[in-house]
């Protein structure tokens, strides 16, 4: 029985032997896979940093002067004229049946002088277009600049239906009040 525990000794002995080696080799290519992976990032890092550092050191190039900018603008202001239109107040729907009220102030971009006097023919039509939206809307709808984009986009395709022969060129808001 002796030789037996010590045969089981040296087979346990060997097998621990055996089982230690492989760990090593597997801590040695744990180490060098953390050893690449680490390099590549560090490249990648390194990559990204000259890059970012060459946008921002050398893409100032195509800057120019303010002499030139001067030049390339016009000596003469470009040919529009502006229409204020009259205020408009409107009762709007609410979600909560509660009397809410729209008062719109807003000037209209035409492209000369001459169309003004057929902007203000055409006057009486286009209040009526802006009223029957304005009174269809609903509080929410003019919330948020988006509200107010969406707003400024339906009037001006209004009143470009209205006033056929004229182009309006934008709507301007110079007033808007819900209450």
């Amino acid at each position: 029985m002796a030789k037996t525990d010590s045969d089981d000794t040296e087979k346990k002995e060997g097998e621990g032997a055996e089982g230690e080696q492989p760990k090593k080799g597997l801590i040695g290519k744990l180490l060098g896979n953390k050893l690449i992976l680490f390099g590549a990032i560090g490249a990648i890092v390194l990559l990204l940093g000259g890059g970012g550092a060459y946008f921002f050191l050398f893409s100032g190039g195509d800057k120019k002067d303010a002499a030139d900018v001067a030049e390339a603008l016009p000596a003469t202001p470009p040919n529009i004229t502006f229409y204020d239109m009259p205020d408009i107040i409107v009762n709007i729907q609410s979600a909560d049946a509660t009397p809410a009220y729209l008062k719109l102030s807003v000037s209209l971009e035409l492209d000369s002088a001459e169309e003004q006097a057929g902007i203000k023919a055409l006057q009486p039509r286009i209040v009526d277009q802006f009223q029957g939206y304005l009174r269809e809307l609903r509080v929410d709808d003019l919330k948020g600049s988006a509200g107010v984009v969406r707003l400024k986009e339906e009037l001006l395709r209004r009143i470009n239906a209205s006033a056929a022969p004229y182009r309006v060129r934008d709507v301007l808001l110079k007033q808007m009040i819900v209450q």
